[in-house]
């Protein structure tokens, strides 16, 4: 696919940053660049604005929303939203599909949500979930650290008679468990690179908790749960000037009619509802939801799963306050939580989402498959075992992996085949926005300066002008307005609300026993007015539509 930049490695805060606005500068007709937000840091949290300005403005038309990088080490979410904004202005030129997208529609970009925590991350041997705050740090266990500065916290064992591992007789860079009726050899603990902060004179060791706890994807409103029972909730919803930005842009601009957060990992495509089953949620708005997973499921191969019913690890003490659940409880959006790189189906050893969770061993199982893909496809992240001096427990080995870009985001080599079929997903979504026309103007004279006019106003998207059925059930879907201007009004309303006008998801289907497929009914996704004008030969009427999430269009006719 063609591009501006490569995507052979992941972007730091200053190359993102020059990339922006180096396509802002290039393509000025179709970028818009802005700082949705400063960080803490003082960090821009852009956010990326496409259309042609010069056919219309962007809030009437359709939009799409993407971002990446809500946590801070999923550095892949926010080269897949980069490789989208570069593909669509880079190739306006030259592609049809990408001008029509891009002259119809509006296609908003929050690249990297978390520019702090990404470049802890990017910068530093640590990991971190959504940004460097501490929130409540806890005293005493390993703390991680980089003992032989290479720039990777990686694992630590050390012996003891105590220990739960032992060394793999075939592959010394492997440790297995210990047999229940192990009484003789060597025996180890393992524990993350980093040494001992000693607290109360506890021998039993533990890791330390991370200090930088803060979750931004648990800290929206919908579902929001305190601490402890949802970690990294924050003190308050929102309580994040990052998040809170991302929520008042989302209010700010209610033609967004589709969302894909980015993330990593696993391979899937996550759909609400998140805080209750699917049977709760309209029928339609499952099928619409899994329809449009499935497309991503054709481009990225990964698996849709709905969150509340496959995903989540309980049903009592969920994890919730998300975006997606935000945008699609609260908004009527249907938005998705897109997981990239599957290592674990990559090694042969898939993990079975949505089924009743393996044992130890089974993990144990894809750890060693891991192992050996990594050291083959990507040595430069594996380091076999190394004794070193530590300043707690006299001689300890540390080695395996760099967990970052093996496990977390893909080995560079990777990462291209990852955001290309991320863009392709985007664009077929972006597609199935809803898309208003006006089909037919006509005028009639029925008498002397009669006029009779009528007008067909249609969606010819897949999605409804209300988006989903929980927005109708919840009051928020906006009605289409339809004007008539010229001439004098003797029949009919100056202005005229359609409640909604369904996509060609509701057109009902069906396949017959004897194999025959079928159109039961069609969707309601057009509307005929009419109105009695009193004018004069000559003179023009305007029909002018415009509904919040599938855009404005107008025609005119000369009498």
């Amino acid at each position: 696919m063609k591009t501006t930049f490569k995507y052979d490695h992941y972007f730091a805060y200053e190359e993102l940053s020059k990339d922006l606005e180096q396509l802002a500068e290039s393509y000025p007709d179709l970028v818009d660049l802005k700082a949705n937000c400063l960080t803490l840091e003082g960090r821009k949290q852009y956010v990326v604005t496409l259309t042609n300005k010069k056919i219309g403005d962007a809030l009437d038309k359709p939009a799409f929303y993407l971002d990446g990088n809500i946590h801070a080490g999923e550095v892949t979410s926010s080269m897949c939203a980069m490789h989208t904004i570069d593909y669509l202005v880079t190739n306006y030129d030259s592609d049809k599909q990408v001008q029509k997208i891009l002259d119809e529609m509006t296609v908003y970009v929050i690249p990297r949500v978390t520019p702090d925590g990404a470049e802890t991350y990017l910068n530093s041997p640590h990991t971190l979930r959504s940004v460097n705050r501490v929130t409540e740090e806890e005293k005493g266990g390993i703390d991680e650290k980089d003992l032989d500065d290479d720039g990777v916290i990686r694992m630590m064992r050390i012996k003891s008679e105590y220990g739960a591992w032992k060394k793999d007789k075939e592959d010394p860079d492997l440790m297995i468990l210990r047999d229940p009726g192990d009484w003789e050899g060597e025996f180890y603990d393992i524990y993350p690179e980093g040494v001992l902060e000693r607290y109360d004179g506890d021998e039993n060791l533990k890791v330390k908790k991370d200090p930088w706890g803060l979750d931004f994807n648990r800290n929206f409103p919908f579902g929001w749960f305190p601490e402890p029972r949802q970690s990294g909730a924050g003190v308050y919803p929102l309580s994040n000037v990052e998040t809170k930005a991302i929520a008042d842009f989302v209010l700010a601009h209610p033609n967004i009619g589709g969302a894909a957060i980015g993330h990593t990992s696993g391979g899937l495509l996550l759909y609400p509802p998140g805080t209750h089953s699917s049977e709760k949620t309209p029928s339609y708005d499952i099928m619409i939801l899994n329809a449009i997973a499935k497309m991503g499921e054709e481009e990225l191969g990964y698996k849709p799963l709905n969150i509340f019913d496959s995903f989540i690890g309980s049903q009592e003490n969920y994890d919730s306050g998300a975006l997606d659940d935000w945008m699609f409880e609260t908004q009527g959006i249907p938005a998705y939580t897109v997981e990239f790189w599957d290592l674990a189906s990559k090694v042969g050893e898939p993990i079975k989402w949505g089924e009743q969770k393996g044992d130890i061993y089974e993990s144990l199982k894809r750890f060693s498959a891991v192992l050996k893909w990594v050291k083959e496809n990507a040595p430069q992240y594996f380091m076999s075992w190394k004794e070193i001096d530590h300043p707690d427990f006299g001689k300890v080995e540390i080695g395996g992996f760099n967990y970052k870009f093996t496990h977390q985001n893909p080995p560079e080599d990777f990462l291209l085949k990852e955001v290309e079929n991320d863009t392709r997903f985007n664009i077929r979504f972006i597609k199935a926005l809803p898309k208003l026309v006006i089909d037919e103007l006509n005028a009639k004279q029925v008498s002397d300066e009669v006029y009779e006019i009528t007008a067909v106003i249609g969606n010819k998207g897949y999605l409804s002008t209300s988006l989903t059925d929980t927005a109708l059930l919840n009051k928020y879907a906006k009605p289409v307005y339809v004007n008539i201007e010229g001439g004098e009004i003797l029949s009919g309303k100056q202005e005229t609300q359609i409640e909604d006008l369904q996509g060609y998801a509701k057109t009902m289907t069906g396949v017959y026993y004897y194999g025959n497929i079928t159109t039961d009914k069609n969707a309601l996704a057009r509307k005929k007015l009419k109105w009695l004008i009193k004018a004069k030969k000559g003179d023009t009427v305007s029909i002018k539509a415009k509904q919040v999430k599938a855009g404005k269009v107008s025609k005119t006719i000369t009498l």
